[in-house]
């Protein structure tokens, strides 16, 4: 498996092309001039407005694009030169916009009886869209399904195998979803209530991409059925990073993250008790720098930022960022905001949502060619 480096400006702009170039005002063409990596993250404008924003490896906004309601997470597709925004949970819109600018965005809306998580993924060939979706009269995860070539209309469906799920990513294989199934019971007519507090059921699926199959679940043990499944990455060797967040008691130190590869059990990391108690029991969210093996989390709650050793778990830097929010791998490291405006060292008039993707390739999970048909065929 070969692990890519961040996309350089020069790929960027190429897979961009010439139009949205020369669409951009002065200032962010300067600033794409100037950069090494290229950023997305939604935010919230000071008027109250949200949108999405493209960003340079320093923090500064290149393009921005209006959104119909505050979203949560992102994902982008290589293939299809295309990224999308999701709603906040529990929100029923998703905005699909094509980087190089080669189509207007396209808005699509969960299913009647069903709302979004904030998350989701491409397929590897890019047609297909993978989304976390709450079937709540029935208290069951589900993954929509949305077709690129037809506009994205919702096609199918199949279940999470679990409850609450939040974050999805395709595994290396390129036919494996890995999902995060926080095992909160909510339902839209009590908002962001988490219902089930006393019988959470957290665990971890993979599950196949084409038909929709459980390959395996990993539900979390009795004594850490507070411990909310949250947000996942993927190694450089293929495992699957995990992060968590803590319902029960603020003095109890249970572990945050963990990693998993497809038959093994999980394995949680012994963070030091004054890491744990820096991240306040609560992981917002996790990025793998797969070239330089190091793994980022941040916490708002902690108001901080902590860098792992990928082989050993080790900690290897803890940095204080008020209201952290996203990271993402950077050139060295990883690209940290805030929801103060701060991204990277540079601090911009907005609220930087909870996520960053970064718009370049990601690890080459390019599956065998029967497994890209099987999926675009669905």
């Amino acid at each position: 498996m070969k692990t890519t480096t961040l996309i350089c400006r020069r790929s960027f702009v190429k897979m961009a092309g010439a139009a949205w170039v020369a669409a951009l005002a002065p200032r962010g063409g300067f600033a794409l001039e100037r950069t090494d990596a290229v950023f997305a993250s939604a935010f919230m404008a000071p008027d109250g407005s949200y949108g999405v924003a493209t960003l340079t490896e320093e923090g500064e906004i290149v393009e921005r694009r209006l959104l119909p309601a505050r979203a949560h997470g992102m994902a982008f597709s290589p293939a299809s030169r295309r990224a999308v925004a999701f709603a906040r949970r529990p929100g029923t819109y998703a905005m699909i916009f094509a980087t190089d600018g080669a189509a207007e965005p396209v808005v699509i809306t969960s299913a009647e009886g069903r709302h979004f998580f904030g998350h989701g993924c491409f397929s590897a060939d890019g047609r297909l869209l993978y989304a976390t979706e709450n079937d709540f009269s029935a208290n069951r995860g589900m993954v929509g399904i949305y077709d690129g070539r037809q506009n994205f209309i919702r096609i199918d469906e199949f279940p999470t195998y679990g409850i609450g799920p939040h974050d999805m990513t395709l595994a290396a294989d390129g036919s494996t979803l890995a999902v995060a199934n926080g095992g909160i019971e909510t339902h839209p007519d009590f908002g962001r209530t988490k219902l089930n507090l006393d019988r959470m059921e957290p665990s971890l699926a993979l599950i196949d991409a084409a038909t929709g199959a459980l390959i395996e679940k990993h539900a979390l043990p009795p004594e850490l059925n507070r411990l909310s499944t949250r947000h996942v990455d993927i190694g450089a060797d293929g495992r699957v990073w995990f992060a968590c967040q803590y319902e029960g008691a603020r003095n109890d130190f249970p572990p945050l993250v963990g990693h998993f590869a497809k038959g093994e059990d999980l394995t949680f990391i012994d963070l030091p008790e004054r890491t744990t108690a820096a991240l306040a029991n609560y992981v917002g969210a996790i990025a793998v720098n797969r070239r330089d093996g190091l793994v980022g989390l941040t916490s708002p709650k902690g108001g901080v930022a902590v860098t792992l050793d990928a082989n050993t778990g080790a900690v290897l830097r803890e940095e204080q960022v008020t209201d952290a929010a996203g990271v993402a791998a950077a050139k060295h490291g990883f690209a940290v905001s805030s929801y103060g405006g701060l991204f990277a060292e540079r601090a911009s008039a907005v609220a930087w949502d909870q996520h960053i993707i970064r718009l370049g390739d990601q690890v080459d999970a390019s599956p065998k060619s029967e497994s890209v048909t099987r999926s675009s065929q669905r």
